[in-house]
């Protein structure tokens, strides 16, 4: 049944796929023009996906999980900077979502050079989709039964302390993983091959065996690294605990902080609004398939989540090629990047921190870049701001 529906799909999306490439290679059919972006019908998501991703890439991590603290500190300064609206891009696993559900926008899409992360968002999307509030989603995520007495009212904290009292069920594991599949596969129709629906199985498994103490390296070790705990002077975070972490003013920002921002999060994915796409910032196809979408549709880009992947384009001509890349995304004065910076190798001077996320203009850089005043990373570094006040 689930091959007979792969094949289906696969004609629905290959026909959608042509007919976005017949067009250009960086327009795409209209769903609405402007604010207020209507759903995205599945085929048309799935053709997405598919015409803008690039061949996946190698990176040292399965990167699960975030091992970034703060990134939650730039979001009242982007509140206050940024309108509700418009397009978000961005990298890597679920902090996006974070991002997503504080910042509104019309459409996200999720721009990785892994393809396990691509999937790693479809796992969640399906996740979602299937489990109608909080508690629910957690019980999927690590397939563990559902507490007791967890509602809409219950704090982060709450959630996850009675879920560090319940053991992992390998039935309930076997039975998510199905329809996982089916909403994927025989709900949406996305062609899925063999090999990528053997990957998000892998990547269910972590989550499964790790639980919601899963954190970035795991369950990987590295040499000379100090192990899946951190690179020796670093402890990383845990799922968990990057669920209950605070914006620095006393709010918790994440998207399993309140059952109002899961709803929200719900509700772009149930609309296919969070798009996951294969690609290299420093590629040819898919931050450029992005940009002609956007503006084939009157979006501006509000802000582009970088982690610190400038930070390994720098190594070598990288960064030349993802800032042409930028400069053909549709922005305004506005529009701000949010990158995560690590000291190693780099002083930065506002405050003494091991690692910060920093804020900077995305016009300004593309000029300074074009008028030949960056050079290396360092330069994009002081071009960028810490808007989180000292000691928080």
């Amino acid at each position: 049944m689930h091959r007979r529906r792969m094949l289906a799909g696969a004609t629905v999306a290959t026909a959608v796929v042509l007919g976005l490439l017949s067009l250009s290679s960086t327009t795409s059919p209209r769903v609405s023009t402007g604010a207020g972006l209507s759903a995205i019908d599945s085929g048309t998501f799935w053709a997405m996906v598919s015409a803008y991703s690039e061949s996946g890439g190698y990176f040292r991590s399965d990167n699960f999980v975030s091992n970034e603290t703060t990134f939650q500190k730039v979001i009242p300064a982007l509140n206050g900077h940024v309108s509700p609206g418009g397009a978000y891009l961005g990298v890597g696993p679920d902090q996006n979502f974070t991002y997503i559900v504080a910042l509104r926008p019309d459409i996200a899409f999720i721009v990785d050079i892994r393809r396990q992360n691509m999937l790693l968002h479809l796992l969640y999307k399906a996740l979602v989709e299937l489990s109608a509030d909080r508690a629910e989603f957690v019980s999927r995520l690590f397939s563990r039964p559902r507490p007791e007495g967890l509602g809409a009212v219950s704090t982060v904290e709450a959630l996850f302390d009675a879920y560090a009292a319940v053991a992992p069920d390998p039935a309930l594991r076997a039975e998510n993983g199905r329809a996982v599949m089916d909403r994927l596969v025989g709900h949406h129709g996305f062609a899925l091959p063999p090999d990528d629906a053997r990957t998000i199985e892998y990547v269910y498994d972590a989550f499964f065996a790790g639980g919601p103490g899963l954190s970035y390296a795991f369950p990987r070790q590295y040499a000379g690294y100090g192990g899946y705990a951190g690179y020796g002077w670093r402890r990383f975070p845990s799922y968990a605990e990057l669920m209950a972490e605070t914006d620095g003013q006393g709010g918790q920002q994440s998207y399993l902080a309140t059952e109002s921002r899961y709803q929200a999060l719900r509700r772009l994915h149930l609309d296919n609004r969070i798009v996951p796409v294969v690609g290299d910032f420093a590629g040819d196809r898919a931050l450029r398939a992005v940009g002609g979408y956007l503006r084939d549709h009157g979006l501006v880009v509000r802000v582009f989540y970088t982690s610190n992947v400038e930070q390994y384009l720098f190594r070598g001509d990288g960064w030349r090629r993802f800032f042409a890349n930028v400069a053909t995304l549709p922005v305004d004065e506005r529009s701000t990047f949010v990158r995560a910076f690590f000291n190693s190798g780099y002083r930065y001077q506002s405050q003494d921190r091991r690692s910060a996320t920093l804020l900077g203009p995305i016009d300004a850089l593309v000029t300074a870049v074009r008028d030949g005043r960056v050079r290396f990373y360092g330069d994009v570094i002081a071009m960028s701001t810490d808007p989180t006040p000292v000691g928080r």
